[in-house]
C-alpha cells in the first residue's frame, strides 16, 4: 500500500538570474513499511527534499501526499498537527532539549499533543534503544550514541506514519553507527515502521529496499533493490 506520494515537486530559491533550483520536478512513491535511503552529494537537495516531505518548508510547486492526503493544502494549524502526528524526525545532531532528561525528551511529541503517555509503549521503546537505566539522564549525561537513541525514541513514541532520518548516524563512530542502523531497521522490519533515511554512507544505503539518487536537485536514480 502507497504512504507516500512525491509529484513534481520544486524547490527554487531567489528570483531571476539568481534563481537556484534545489529541487527540480521530483516524482516517487514509498510504499507502507518500506526502507527507502536517499542518496547524492552535497547540495544535491537531499535535505531540502526531508524538510519538504516532513511539512517543515513548503515547496514552490508540486505535492506532497501523505496516506492520500495533500500535506500542503493544509493550514498552518493543520501542518503543525500533521507534523507532530505523522512525522517522525531524526536528525544528525540529535536535537533534544538540553534541561529535559531523557524520558521528558522522548514523550515531549505526546505531552505537546495533549495526550497521556502509553507507560508500556513507552517501556518497550527503552527497552529496546537500551535506555531502561537512563530515563533521568539530561543529554549531557548521555554519550552521543545514547542520545541519537533517545531522538529514535522521541521520533517513534507517536507511532508516525513516516519516520525521516537526516545523516542519523553522521556524527557517530562506526560501533555506534552499525547499532542505530541496526536499531532502525529492526523498527522498520518488525514494525513495519516505514523508514526514509538521508545518508552519504553507501553501506547504509546498500541496506535499503530502495535507493533513490539525487543530483542537482533532480532524480538520477530510482532503484528497487528488495521488495
Amino acid at each position: 500500500m502507497e504512504v507516500l506520494r512525491v509529484e513534481h515537486l520544486s524547490k527554487l530559491y531567489g528570483s531571476g538570474e539568481t534563481v537556484v533550483k534545489a529541487l527540480d520536478d521530483i516524482s516517487f512513491s514509498v510504499k507502507k513499511g518500506e526502507f527507502v535511503a536517499i542518496v547524492g552529494p552535497s547540495g544535491s537537495g537531499k535535505s531540502t527534499l526531508l524538510h519538504l516531505l516532513g511539512g517543515v518548508d513548503r515547496p514552490t510547486s508540486g505535492k506532497v501526499l501523505v496516506e492520500n492526503t495533500d500535506v500542503y493544502q493544509q493550514n498552518e494549524t493543520q501542518l503543525a498537527i500533521f507534523r507532530r502526528r505523522q512525522i517522525g524526525l531524526i536528525y544528525q545532531f540529535y536535537n533534544l532539549i538540553p534541561v529535559l532528561n531523557v524520558e521528558e525528551n522522548i514523550t515531549l511529541p505526546l505531552l505537546l499533543d495533549g495526550h497521556k503517555v502509553d507507560e508500556n509503549q513507552l517501556h518497550t521503546i527503552v527497552k529496546i534503544l537500551g535506555l531502561t537505566d537512563r530515563l533521568s539522564h539530561l543529554p549531557n549525561q548521555l554519550s552521543g550514541g545514547q542520545q541519537q537513541r533517545v531522538s529514535i525514541g522521541r521520533a517513534l513514541i507517536h507511532n508516525p506514519t513516516i519516520m525521516l532520518a537526516d545523516e542519523p548516524t553522521g556524527n557517530l563512530d562506526s560501533k555506534n553507527s552499525n547499532e542505530i542502523i541496526e536499531l532502525l531497521k529492526m523498527f522498520n522490519k518488525t514494525y513495519s515502521q516505514t523508514l526514509i533515511v538521508i545518508t552519504h554512507d553507501e553501506r547504509i544505503a546498500l541496506q535499503a529496499d530502495k535507493i533513490i539518487e539525487i543530483e542537482d536537485g533532480r532524480i538520477t536514480r530510482n532503484e528497487l533493490i528488495r521488495a
